[in-house]
Formats: C-alpha cells, sequence, structure tokens
C-alpha cells in the first residue's frame, strides 16, 4: 500500500492534480487513499472526511433508487413517463410521450445533456425539445435523468434528498453524502482547481439533482459502490439490469469508432468489455471537480477516484493498470473520441 501510495503522489504531481481519494476493493479487501490537499498553495490536507463534489457519479444513486421503486412496483420502467407526471418543461413535445424510465436510465430518451447551464436560474423552467427520436441513439442527457428525478419526486411525494435518505444514505449508512449543500461541509469541503492549478470554491447547490449536486467522500460513495456492483438491496432479475446492456450506446450523430464495440449502456451504468472482463463505469465532471470510477463484477474488484481537479482525468488509465493491472478497458478512449 505504501508503495501505491508513493506512485499516486508521483502521478498526480506530474498531472498537477493537488488532491485526490482513492478507493480499491478486492473482494472484502479495501485500501483507502487521501491524498493531496484541499486547497493549493494551503497545508489542508486530504483527509478521508474531505466532501468533494461527486458530480454525474449521482446518476447512478437515481438508477438505483429507481430501480427499487421498480421492485416494490412504483415504477414501470416501460411506462411513458408523461403517463406517471406532466413534466412541465417538455410541454408541446410529441416526441416526449414515448419516454420510458428505461430510455432515460440508458440515456436514449433523445434529449440533450442539458438545454441550458443546470446551475443558472432560468434553467429549471426553460422549454426542454427532444433532440433526436427516443431511443434511436446515445445522446448522454442530464436532462433525461433530471425529468425521471421529477417523476420520482411526483411518485414517491418526496425530495430527491429525502429520497436519496431513504433508499441508499440510511440503508447503506452514507453519513457524509448529500445532494443538496450542508453547511457543515464547510470545514471539510475542498476546493476546485482549474487546469493552471488555480482554486474555486466548491459549489454550494440549494436543491438537489442528481445529474450534477452529489457531495460525497469516497468512503462513503464505495459503500454504495458495493451495492451497485453486488446488486445488494434488489431482486436478482432487478440487479441483473445493472450488468445487461439496455442498449448499444451509438452514439447519435456519432461516426463509429473502434471503441464503441466494447461500450454498451446499462440500466443506470456504463458497461465495457475489458481485457478482465465485464466492467462497469462513470465518470464525474463538474468542471474543477473530476471523479470516475469502474468495477469488475466477475472478478469482485472496483476503483473509484475523486479528484479535485479538472485534470483528474489524466490520472485514469494509469491508475487503472495500477490497481487492476495492464489492459485495454476502453472507457477513456470511448470518452476521448
Amino acid at each position: 500500500m505504501a508503495q501505491h501510495q508513493a506512485e499516486l503522489t508521483a502521478l498526480m504531481q506530474r498531472h498537477h492534480v493537488p488532491g485526490m481519494q482513492l478507493v480499491y476493493t478486492k473482494g472484502t479487501a479495501v485500501q483507502n487513499y487521501s491524498l493531496g490537499v484541499r486547497e493549493a498553495g494551503t497545508q489542508q490536507l486530504v483527509t478521508a472526511t474531505t466532501i468533494f463534489e461527486a458530480a454525474s457519479l449521482g446518476k447512478e444513486m437515481l438508477a438505483y433508487a429507481a430501480l427499487r421503486l421498480h421492485d416494490r412496483g412504483v415504477l414501470d420502467l416501460d411506462k411513458p413517463l408523461l403517463s406517471y407526471y406532466a413534466y412541465p418543461r417538455l410541454r408541446g413535445q410529441a416526441r416526449a410521450a414515448r419516454i420510458t424510465a428505461r430510455m432515460a436510465l440508458a440515456h436514449t430518451t433523445g434529449l440533450p445533456n442539458w438545454a441550458e447551464n443546470p446551475t443558472a436560474p432560468s434553467w429549471k423552467t426553460s422549454a426542454l425539445a427532444v433532440k433526436y427520436v427516443p431511443d434511436s441513439c446515445w445522446n448522454y442527457s442530464g436532462e433525461g435523468y433530471t425529468f425521471l428525478q421529477k417523476t420520482l419526486e411526483h411518485l414517491a411525494g418526496k425530495t430527491w434528498e429525502q429520497l436519496a435518505q431513504q433508499e441508499i444514505f440510511a440503508p447503506l449508512g452514507l453519513k457524509n453524502s448529500s445532494f443538496a449543500w450542508r453547511p457543515a461541509f464547510a470545514a471539510t469541503a475542498s476546493a476546485g482547481h482549474d487546469g493552471a492549478g488555480k482554486p474555486t470554491p466548491i459549489d454550494h447547490f440549494v436543491e438537489p439533482y442528481a445529474g450534477y449536486s452529489l457531495y460525497a467522500t469516497a468512503a462513503d460513495y464505495n459503500r454504495f459502490l458495493q451495492a451497485l456492483r453486488t446488486g445488494q438491496g434488489l431482486k436478482p432479475a432487478t440487479a441483473r439490469l445493472l450488468r445487461t446492456p439496455a442498449t448499444a450506446a451509438n452514439r447519435c450523430g456519432h461516426a463509429t469508432t473502434a471503441a464503441d464495440a466494447h461500450i454498451d449502456w446499462a440500466c443506470g451504468v456504463g458497461l465495457a468489455t475489458t481485457s478482465q472482463g465485464l466492467a462497469q463505469w462513470q465518470w464525474g465532471d463538474n468542471g474543477n471537480f473530476k471523479g470516475f470510477f469502474m468495477t469488475l463484477p466477475g472478478k469482485q474488484e472496483s476503483l473509484l477516484l475523486l479528484t479535485n481537479s479538472s485534470n483528474g482525468p489524466q490520472l485514469v488509465d494509469e491508475v487503472l493498470a495500477l490497481f487492476f493491472g495492464h489492459g485495454q478497458y476502453w472507457a477513456t478512449q470511448w470518452l476521448a473520441e
């Protein structure tokens, strides 16, 4: 572990990443690393309780909660979402009547990633247009996840933060995670950093959105990640939806590339056919906070990293090789294309 710590520190210095939390699991063995500083130019060390913006890694939590509600008969994955809840932002969009939870989870709704910056005051009431024919191609969509979130909130009569607490945080013992800013986070939260290493304040998201507003520690998120990897808390058939392609993830308007043959999307998580077998994966990107995870369900392994730098993705391939071994993992190549 000490050798890995030295290698990780060298990697961070080479790629100008000030701070990182990393968790590697193999079977029941867990290795936790907290490295670097919360803010460049200070002595504020990253610890196991440092809060990071986990960004899109919150989407897997929404998927997991949706699947738990599906198991209880609250949500039919193939029933049009508009038949549950008349989402105001899709008013007048005839093609939206086809969109289902399964499409939202697999990024095949045809909606854009964001209609406009989701942190802008006008976003919540902005008009949302269906860009592609639903279920015809893959287009990463925070808007699709927001549509599903708003539907689940309507069905449950709870906010997304309350749902996350009920379905994920409380059952799995996640005490340092929230989709809305807590004043208590201020004492331990990391700053973000741009590519030049300049620190920027962590965002204070007031409203919970699964698409981008998750605050977490890697230790907390890893507990959830093991539930995602094993299907804990889900019926066996439902758990298989997290390891089975829902779509070939053929990207809308995108020329086919070498990586495409190795990437699919399940109901809520990316899949990759790697040299180590099937992998689940996802990336998080809030600008100056970047995260990534990959699990190898067949080998009972997982790797999760949260970084406080826009340079974070530059670490991923080398970190995968360090812990999983040298091989072909495809996720970063696919993202780069």
